[in-house]
């Protein structure tokens, strides 16, 4: 079901009537959209969890990703996000669950979000699929925080990332600053950006999706 948050942000939420866990999903950057929805739905019906998901860029009308613009804007959007706020928005989301224990996931500039979630009080586990390991320059406006921050004062065992060997939002270097943060690991081998939760993009690999999902909600669930 549609819902707003405290902070006016729209959101989602599919909760079955017996959930005693609840996970928090953080969209890529074209924000929330039926991907998600749907993936809310999936994952509810799957866990038996109420999973949650919300709009990262609430009352902003942005080009998709179809428009010449679209980098440009988004990569401002970026820019001018707060952690607080949209984090702050996460744990509302959790709240909306009405389950004591949440987990969290996101995908690319979500999984950077998950990342910097690692040492929130309200989650937890997180999950970060091919998040950004340091905020890219562009995106390094003065709400931004280094994701290895919150990494390095989280409670070990708390994060696990899932990457690929091609992706160049996560090099091999920053990889490994995860690894010998105490962060989990999944490295997919010849996996470029993006290839767990849109089907309908050409990095998406379904085996090693299917791989990475049972993977993460075990984890989550531990």
């Amino acid at each position: 079901m549609n819902l707003i948050l405290p902070s006016g942000t729209p959101a989602y939420l599919s909760r079955p009537d017996s959930a005693d866990r609840g996970l928090v999903v953080i969209p890529d950057i074209i924000g929330l959209r039926p991907l998600f929805t749907d993936l809310c739905d999936s994952l509810s019906e799957r866990t038996g969890w109420a999973v949650t998901s919300f709009e990262p860029f609430p009352g902003q009308d942005l080009p998709g990703p179809s428009d010449p613009a679209f980098f440009e804007a988004r990569s401002e959007a970026m820019f001018q996000l707060v952690d607080s706020q949209l984090l702050g928005d996460a744990a509302a989301a959790a709240d909306a669950t009405g389950c004591a224990s949440v987990g969290l996931i996101g995908f690319c500039m979500g999984g950077m979000y998950a990342l910097k979630a690692s040492n929130h009080p309200r989650f937890s586990k997180v999950v970060s699929f091919y998040g950004m390991v340091h905020v890219p320059p562009a995106w390094a406006g003065p709400g931004q925080a280094d994701p290895l921050a919150a990494i390095h004062s989280a409670q070990a065992g708390r994060a696990m990332a899932v990457v690929g060997s091609e992706d160049g939002y996560t090099p091999p270097g920053d990889v490994q600053e995860l690894i010998d943060a105490g962060v989990r690991v999944e490295l997919y081998e010849g996996a470029d950006h993006g290839f767990v939760h849109d089907p309908s993009r050409p990095a998406h690999r379904a085996d090693d999706a299917a791989d990475a999902w049972n993977k993460a909600l075990e984890f989550l669930g531990s």
